[in-house]
């Protein structure tokens, strides 16, 4: 069997970070090639390069398809060989039809114009490839999420698809759905489409791989062989984590916590947006000064708990019952929930977390204007005087509370929006991933910062997509797999394998 794709020696850099290594990944024709690895370690990046979303010079290597370097300028141009790209968010146009998303982009004309009987006639006939029973001119928007995923391959299949590229295809499908989904890419591999499919569900891997590809920190680890009985769900996990937890972490006495703080019962989420539940019964506690760590893999439901918690009702119904110091709570909005004690520090920083355009004062402040005000007029002073605390005691480095935050590194960004909620005197603190996008030396100054509030008393729920992050800082360990907790672990006392063989079952 020869190779269709081989991608060699490819480099890419974005700024402070090297995505991608020197990754060299070769796909046979008429293969499915799963390619895994944790959160992070390259896989969107690699087949972004493939596709044509990085263009030929932003990055490093060669693409060779059947042979022949490629040097594509853009989707069009990998489009043009037989390459279709899936990607996790659907690129669909809700009120468009089934039949309209499918040709656009690549009309079927005749003379000027484009020829709407010819499109419905061709569109039935991959829809009926992906085994797909809807009327073409159905819109998008009222079909489920499966079955805009078969609408977005049927859309691959009408250019003359020769490579097809899945994202996490099953993320946000049901298990009927999902296997559905699968028999299709084995029915596609006989009739000679060859698929690449990025996935952190290993069972699935494991069902339909005829190769295997490990990433890990951008670099290509292994690739396993379906042929060679080299594929199974110890050596995948062995090569994906890989590495141990050195002394990046500060140390801290695991002190014996104190009560529980807070306490959640039967907690259940449902996405207006996505039209399912995203969080399933989950329960769980955290006790003063200790940090709790919510473990998981992408999709597994790890922020959308955080901020069902955060109480954000136009977008999640959430149902269950939370205590704070043993006190039942009604979250219906982020209000309710500052007031009850709980503060949410964003993994998205500068889209949700800050306001970039305004100084460092104004930010820290923003969450409990009460604090600083006298008969709803805000007293400058104060809010400088509280302000130049908070720089100098998490050492915000910046000139004065004046710079812009839009002005500054992304670790100090984050201590900024660390202490806006630090400002509200919360009882517990969730932080969702507290270090991403910040250097190694901000890193330790972060996880030194938590080890100092946990000693003072608060409880920290920390959420992180890096394993030795999760570990190395908590006491105890909640494991997530597709919005539900799989497991509890002692973080002192388990091993990464563990906490992936609980988030990928």
């Amino acid at each position: 069997m020869s190779y269709i794709l081989e991608m060699k020696n490819i480099t890419k850099d974005f700024p402070g970070v090297r995505a991608l290594d020197n990754v060299n990944f070769s796909v046979k024709e008429g293969e499915i090639h799963c390619l895994v690895g944790e959160n992070g370690a390259g896989k969107s990046t690699l087949m972004k390069i493939l596709s044509g979303v990085y263009k030929k010079g932003e990055y490093q290597g060669d693409i060779v398809l059947s042979g022949e370097v490629m040097n594509f300028h853009g989707i069009r141009d990998s489009e043009r060989m037989g390459i279709g790209i899936i990607h996790q968010e659907l690129a669909l146009i809700p009120e468009l039809s089934v039949y309209e998303n499918m040709y656009l982009g690549h009309e079927i004309k005749r003379g000027s114009f484009i020829d709407w009987n010819e499109t419905i006639t061709q569109s039935i006939e991959f829809l009926k490839k992906v085994n797909l029973a809807v009327e073409p001119q159905e819109k998008v928007k009222n079909l489920g999420v499966g079955k805009q995923q078969l609408v977005e391959i049927a859309k691959a299949l009408s250019k003359d698809l020769k490579l097809l590229i899945l994202d996490e295809p099953t993320a946000a499908l049901n298990e009927e759905e999902s296997d559905n989904l699968l028999g299709l890419l084995t029915d596609l591999k006989r009739h000679g489409v060859t698929s690449i499919m990025i996935s952190h569900k290993l069972k699935e891997v494991i069902s339909i791989a005829d190769t295997v590809t490990v990433l890990r920190d951008g670099k290509t680890i292994c690739s396993l062989s379906k042929q060679r009985n080299e594929i199974n769900t110890q050596v995948i996990i062995k090569n994906m984590v890989g590495r141990e937890i050195n002394d990046v972490f500060p140390k801290r006495d695991h002190k014996e916590p104190g009560k529980i703080m807070l306490k959640v019962d039967g907690l259940n989420a449902y996405s207006r947006e996505l039209g399912r539940s995203i969080i399933k019964d989950a329960s769980f506690y955290v006790r003063q000064g200790e940090v709790v760590g919510i473990a998981g893999l992408m999709g597994a439901g790890r922020t959308e708990l955080a901020l069902s918690l955060f109480g954000n009702p136009l977008q999640y119904a959430v149902s269950g019952d939370v205590y704070i110091d043993g006190k039942r709570i009604k979250l219906n909005s982020p209000k309710s929930a500052i007031d009850s004690g709980i503060a949410y520090v964003t993994e998205d920083r500068k889209g949700n977390g800050l306001i970039l355009i305004q100084d460092i004062k104004q930010n820290i402040t923003l969450a409990n204007l009460r604090e600083i005000s006298h008969s709803s007029v805000i007293d400058e002073n104060l809010e400088i005087n509280i302000a130049n605390e908070y720089k100098q005691s998490i050492n915000i480095k910046a000139p004065s509370v004046e710079q812009k935050v839009q002005n500054l590194s992304g670790g100090n960004q984050q201590k900024v929006s660390l202490s806006k909620w630090l400002f509200t005197l919360p009882k517990v603190l969730i932080l969702d991933e507290p270090t991403r996008g910040i250097d190694v030396g901000a890193k330790y100054e972060i996880y030194t910062i938590i080890n100092t509030l946990v000693s003072e008393g608060l409880s920290i729920v920390l959420i992180s997509s890096e394993l030795p992050e999760v570990m190395g800082m908590s006491d105890r360990i909640y494991v997530m797999n597709q919005g539900r907790i799989a497991s509890e672990v002692d973080a002192l006392n388990t091993t990464a394998e563990q906490i992936m063989e609980f988030a990928t079952d």
